[in-house]
């Protein structure tokens, strides 16, 4: 949240991510997130969420009145090993919607708590999640996710395979968290 509070905070951070990813040559996305990791260990808990508190506002604020030129800026970006061409506007307003759920799942997988989810708001970002996972591999399918975030999707023609999972398994699976096959194998970015 940090990063995404003013042009000047967010311009360091992705030169420096940017720099970073080069040498390491792997994703700008994944330097920048060791970066904010990094930058954030050694906070307590009450001092992580005294910055969330201050940050939350300011961040949501910043990133939809972002100006439109702004938004339209174009980045380089890689999603399972591909580059890809990204618009700010995608990473303001997809990428830093799904990563922080994801980042959740993650979160309370590692402390042994339950993830508390509603069809109203994660089923929402699932759902999204499946809009581009569609476009991005372009073949019929049916699809029953279950769980509070899961839904049922069919392509127009339903003539594909027909897969059933967990919602959050979905997410975890495309993000590239867990292998996969098929047409599961099509990561989407979070």
């Amino acid at each position: 949240m940090s990063d995404f509070t003013s042009f000047r905070s967010l311009f360091r951070r992705m030169h420096a991510a940017s720099r970073a990813a080069k040498r390491a040559g792997g994703p700008m996305i994944d330097s920048m997130t060791a970066m904010q990791v990094a930058d954030h260990a050694a906070m307590s808990t009450a001092d992580l969420i005294e910055v969330a508190t201050i940050n939350g506002p300011r961040a949501a604020h910043w990133r939809v009145t972002a100006p439109a030129a702004f938004r339209r800026m174009p980045m380089n970006e890689q999603v399972g090993g591909q580059p890809e061409r990204w618009r700010i506007g995608y990473l303001l307003d997809i990428i830093l919607t799904r990563d922080p759920w994801m980042h959740r799942v993650d979160i309370a997988r590692a402390t042994g708590r339950p993830v508390v989810l509603t069809a109203e708001h994660d089923g929402r970002i699932v759902a999204d999640v499946v809009a581009e996972w569609a476009r991005r591999h372009g073949q019929p399918f049916s699809l029953t996710l279950t769980g509070p975030a899961g839904n049922e999707f069919v392509t127009d023609t339903g003539h594909g395979p027909h897969l059933n999972l967990d919602a959050v398994e979905f997410g975890r699976t495309l993000s590239g968290r867990t292998p996969a096959t098929g047409l599961l194998a099509q990561q989407v970015p979070f």
